[in-house]
């Protein structure tokens, strides 16, 4: 069924001792079995502090269809696959993360599907998530639906970067010169035929998850600012209600001056309010633009978005 297929897996690691071993054994099991034309693993060293290296190193040593390509430092998740999809070589490439929480054994599902519907995106939506806190849980699903809301792109809902992409996505993809990606959401941006595959998500066999609450943050502020205005729009609107509530309060305040039937009183707490409740939004919005001229610097200084300590097979 798979026979006319070259198939390339994209495996991101980061500090993976504990587990890159197994996960090593489930893909190479699973891409044995489908017998396409031929595979290749590439394993993304993303600057690991640990063992990961020295044992894919051994592992490549016994194998020429293991590639790895590690950086010279950790430059992190995205950049990562970004590396993966630039040196892939198959018809097909299949983006899943070392910890195992996305299933291998599903490759064969994925790439059926991608032959019955003839898509060149097979997105891998999760129906549960495992081992996660209920708060990594609601958050995530706010995030999802929230960006899709803000942005003038339509993304899918509760998807990661566990997904199939074909070589025509690939090259449009390698075209981006973009440094702070979000892959998931620029597969999607790029259109072409994709089709959704549910499955349920497992708990991390080993180690400890590469996306605490301060990494899940930064993804989520690069999603939101890379595809849509909204949020500066929103703080040009709230400036001209401010400016319109603040004529009236001044035209309030004089007829209170000269107007013997209008009681006042001191209005130094209501001032206060007033100042912090502004203020306080002036700041936000000050941040928000922030996050975009900082995009925009880090972006105009054209420095690569990773750089490659040495290359395997």
């Amino acid at each position: 069924m798979f026979s006319k297929l070259r198939v390339s897996v994209i495996i991101p690691c980061y500090n993976e001792e504990e587990i890159i071993e197994k996960t090593h054994v489930r893909v190479k099991n699973v891409l044995e079995n489908c017998k396409p034309k031929s595979y290749e693993i590439i394993y993304i060293n993303d600057g690991s502090y640990d063992k990961t290296l020295d044992i894919l190193e051994k592992i490549a040593e016994q194998d020429q269809r293991v590639k790895i390509i590690s950086f010279s430092r950790n430059f992190g998740h995205q950049p990562a696959v970004s590396a993966g999809i630039n040196f892939c070589k198959g018809d097909i490439a299949i983006i899943i993360d070392a910890d195992l929480q996305d299933p291998p054994e599903l490759f064969p599902e994925l790439m059926k599907k991608y032959q019955q519907e003839k898509s060149n995106v097979v997105y891998c939506v999760r129906k549960e998530r495992k081992g996660e806190s209920f708060f990594k849980k609601i958050t995530a699903k706010l995030f999802y639906r929230m960006i899709n809301n803000l942005s003038e792109t339509s993304f899918p809902v509760d998807t990661g970067d566990f997904r199939l992409i074909d070589r025509k996505v690939i090259e449009e993809f390698k075209k981006f010169k973009e440094k702070n990606k979000y892959i998931r959401g620029l597969i999607s941006w790029l259109g072409f035929k994709q089709v959704p595959f549910y499955y349920e998500r497992e708990k991390r066999t080993a180690g400890e998850t590469k996306y605490p609450l301060k990494k899940m943050i930064r993804l989520a502020l690069t999603g939101l600012t890379y595809f849509t205005k909204k949020p500066l729009i929103f703080a040009i609107n709230f400036g001209v209600i401010s400016i319109i509530i603040g004529l009236l309060f001044t035209l309030y305040a004089f007829i209170s001056k000269f107007s013997s039937q209008i009681n006042t009183f001191p209005g130094w707490v209501s001032i206060i309010i007033i100042i912090l409740f502004f203020g306080g939004f002036q700041l936000l919005f000050i941040g928000i633009i922030g996050i975009y001229l900082g995009n925009l610097f880090d972006e105009i200084k054209e420095r690569p978005e990773y750089i490659v300590d040495k290359i395997i097979n």
